[in-house]
């Protein structure tokens, strides 16, 4: 029987873009208006109003913590424009949260940015880092009783996206249709969001009372036999550039859904199977573990919050199945020294994958005419091993 920590959150994550709807400031919504390949955001799950509700449903299955993240580009729709109005949304947010009993693990970063400071350089022009610290400043005035904070979400793909023309034509996150390997992330971006981190870091340190990390999306990379050398150069280059990062954080975030393998060349091309998730990603649940074990050492044993992890499927039966397992090799961590302070599931919702709209990772379901939310059994599953702090049924 694995002994969790006292305190480990179990929960559901979300992000703002992907679930509010009419982001309409920020550079994401503006590449959606001009790419027709893309599906576009649109009302998403209206989650900006019906935030409670979504927190609610989490709630009373036994869930306590909610993921969720601060919109930039609400929070500052022009240069230096602070809106009162869009800091005092999130705080009824983490409120809300609070009185329904759950714990709120707030995001500041993730992946959106406002239309003024892409269409400036964005976090490669010269006052990229200032930028972003007038930001976090802003929102630290109502993280006062929020015990975890995460600065920016997936910084290394987030430096692949950066990274990536303007008018890439495909979902970032999606190989349902053509498998492939996107370019490397960019170092010279990701230093600079190591820094942009650190600066965050810095400010939330001194004026809250927050556990401080970000969240690394980690590849669970293994190496063909005889490419150990190979093996280490990709995953400096995707990985381990931002964990090293984060040896003087409070926690590392990990997001882990699928499994690389890398050769002489780099990472191998995933071959299409038919047990492919919807993404087109490979069926790998044991990737959890790797990627929790392999961020516990490259950071020095800073404690571990999985912050994101899931499969998009159409079939909840494996939806299941795969957390189960996932969460078996995690509680293997564990059992074998790793510090794991929580496991928060991609997702909450039904929500927009970042230009398509047909991957489909929810604990909930939400009909994108009304917005009625429909919960799923894998709700009530994860609820149950919440109560019970075990997979046992």
């Amino acid at each position: 029987m694995t002994e969790l920590p006292a305190g480990f959150l179990w929960g559901a994550s979300t992000a703002a873009h992907q679930i509010e709807g009419n982001n309409v400031n920020s550079d994401w919504w503006v590449r959606e208006q001009r790419i027709p390949q893309l599906d576009r955001s649109g009302d998403a799950c209206d989650s900006y109003h019906r935030y409670a509700e979504d927190m609610r449903l989490l709630a009373e299955v036994g869930l306590t913590a909610y993921r969720f993240s601060v919109e930039w580009a609400r929070i500052e729709p022009a240069e230096g424009h602070i809106s009162r109005a869009e800091l005092t949304h999130y705080r009824r947010m983490i409120t809300t949260a609070l009185e329904l009993g759950l714990t709120p693990v707030v995001t500041l970063h993730h992946f959106t940015h406002p239309r003024w400071f892409a269409e400036d350089g964005g976090w490669m022009g010269p006052n990229a880092i200032d930028r972003f610290r007038r930001y976090v400043e802003a929102v630290s005035s109502i993280l006062d009783d929020v015990n975890w904070v995460c600065t920016v979400n997936e910084p290394n793909m987030l430096a692949v996206i950066v990274g990536l023309a303007a008018q890439y034509a495909h979902s970032p996150t999606v190989d349902r249709e053509r498998p492939r390997v996107l370019p490397s992330p960019d170092p010279e971006i990701g230093r600079r969001l190591v820094a942009a981190h650190h600066a965050a870091r810095e400010i939330l340190k001194d004026r809250t009372r927050a556990a401080v990390g970000w969240a690394v999306a980690c590849q669970a990379f293994t190496a063909v036999p005889e490419n150990e050398a190979k093996l280490a150069e990709v995953r400096y280059v995707y990985e381990d550039l931002y964990l090293e990062a984060s040896r003087d954080d409070d926690f590392i975030g990990v997001q882990a859904y699928r499994s690389r393998e890398v050769d002489a060349r780099g990472i191998v091309p995933h071959s299409p199977s038919p047990d492919d998730t919807l993404t087109g990603w490979a069926y790998r649940p044991d990737a959890l573990g790797i990627a929790v074990r392999h961020a516990w050492q490259v950071t020095g044993g800073v404690p571990v919050l999985v912050t994101e992890n899931g499969i998009a499927t159409a079939d909840d039966s494996r939806r299941i199945a795969y957390t189960s397992e996932a969460l078996r090799h995690l509680f293997a961590a564990i059992d074998d020294g790793v510090d794991v302070r929580g496991y928060l599931h991609w997702s909450a919702l039904d929500n927009y994958e970042w230009g398509d709209w047909k991957p489909t990772f929810g604990l909930i379901a939400v009909d994108r005419e009304t917005f009625a939310r429909t919960p799923k059994p894998s709700l009530a599953w994860l609820g149950e091993r919440a109560r019970k702090g075990t997979l046992e049924d």
